[in-house]
């Protein structure tokens, strides 16, 4: 694998990293209909994912990720393009690479890697093997393209992240990888935030960082980062939040996330110890450009409690989450005074 590590280069001369917003949700504004898939505007619509990442570049972002979190074979099969994973994958990152290399800064491409849809056996019929190929089919690509760093993420299964990470090993390219914990604080597959750094424990490679993205709302992934920042204190924690929290109105889905509101939750994300923050779905270029002016001009304050959190960007909307993470320090509080 290459020891290329362009993330803590930057990190080295930044110290926090703003990655990119939502990809999806901007998209739907720029024309995107119900049901097609994104990564086809790589080949139909270049422009489009071409003006998507100037305007996060314009508004700051320093890591971009490439249009092509669906682009495994198994969910290009849904749109019969499973036969086009390398050309899509390569087409993706190289619209990134060249929004990038002519930002006059250094901005890192990413290449966005989703779950692939299946379920690993003894749940479903994809074996890990089966899963690793496919995901080593698109990093290809990726790293053909020019992407610097396989992005996994919105990930519920450790078994398909370290599939994922293994992929990334075999193609010679650096990783990352962030889980959702959008049921119960948990990922739907029942890991804990906490534990996210152990999911590759044993691989030849260890990732760049690693964290959350995406989830139920600004406020529960914050809950989540401060666990996971707890568990390992030192470590490179990616925060990727949804922009509020989304509301149906009418057919469409709106999210309730103000800039205002995005820039605080980078405050607190940056105080309770996450080194790359970006957002997820909902988060628009003016959202980002926001974040940017409050990242620049913030410095690292107290680690904040639960509290502070819900106080200051809302209720958290996992209310089992809520009652695990007070418990969880009302027990860190016992500890601490020597009674449990």
């Amino acid at each position: 694998m290459t020891t290329t590590n362009p993330i803590d280069a930057l990190l080295a001369e930044k110290g926090v990293l703003l990655a990119d917003g939502a990809t999806g949700t901007n998209l739907f504004a720029m024309g995107l209909e119900a049901g097609e898939a994104p990564e086809l505007l790589n080949e139909t619509a270049p422009d489009t994912i071409t003006s998507l990442h100037q305007n996060f570049v314009d508004a700051g972002a320093d890591i971009i990720l490439t249009n092509s979190f669906g682009g495994t074979r198994h969910r290009l099969k849904l749109h019969h393009a499973q036969d086009r994973v390398h050309a899509l994958n390569k087409r993706a990152a190289e619209i990134a690479r060249a929004v990038a290399d002519k930002a006059g800064r250094k901005v890192i491409v990413a290449g966005s890697v989703g779950p692939t849809g299946e379920l690993l056996v003894p749940l479903g019929a994809m074996t890990y093997d089966e899963a690793v190929d496919a995901f080593a089919e698109q990093i290809e690509g990726l790293k053909a393209g020019g992407a610097e760093v396989a992005w996994i993420e919105t990930m519920s299964a450790p078994d398909e992240i370290r599939a994922a990470a293994q992929a990334a090993i075999r193609v010679g390219l650096p990783y990352t990888y962030t889980g959702s914990f959008d049921t119960a604080g948990r990922t739907m597959m029942g890991l804990l935030p906490k534990d996210i750094h152990g999911v590759v424990d044993g691989l030849s490679e260890a990732p760049l960082g690693v964290g959350a993205n995406c989830g139920v709302g600004a406020s529960d992934i914050l809950a989540s980062l401060l666990d996971m920042t707890e568990a390992k204190p030192r470590a490179t924690v990616i925060v990727k939040g949804n922009c509020g929290i989304p509301e149906f109105r009418g057919t469409e889905i709106h999210y309730s996330g103000t800039p205002e509101l995005m820039a605080d939750y980078v405050r607190l994300a940056v105080d309770a110890g996450a080194k790359i923050v970006g957002g997820c779905c909902g988060t628009s270029f003016q959202h980002l450009a926001a974040m940017r002016k409050a990242l620049d001009a913030h410095t690292k304050a107290s680690r904040p409690t639960i509290e502070t959190i819900v106080e200051r960007i809302g209720p958290m909307r996992n209310k089992v989450a809520t009652e695990n993470t007070a418990e969880t320090s009302e027990a860190r509080r016992e500890r601490r005074r020597g009674r449990a």
